[in-house]
């Protein structure tokens, strides 16, 4: 999920040839809502990068802040085969 427009959305996923949807939070309803980091750049506002491990709907673990930025997959990864 991203705060760019859907429009924005579908262009990037078809670039990268991404194999699912990226949803749009461009009112920042959700954004707002979980009171999640922002930081302004270019005019828009932006969510800084997270990770969200959901289950029925509950938020079981935030993974914040993500730095490096490709060392997260692994860290998701390990919480949850340790928390299947």
């Amino acid at each position: 999920m991203s705060t760019q427009t859907p429009d924005y959305q579908l262009e990037m996923a078809q670039r990268l040839a991404l194999p699912h949807e990226v949803l749009s939070d461009a009112q920042l309803a959700f954004t707002r809502a979980l009171r999640l980091p922002t930081f302004d750049f270019g005019g828009e506002t932006l969510v800084k990068r997270l990770s969200i491990i959901a289950r029925d709907g509950t938020i079981q673990k935030v993974f914040y802040p993500v730095f490096p930025s490709d060392s997260d997959a692994s860290n998701v990864v390990a919480w949850l085969r340790r928390n299947a």
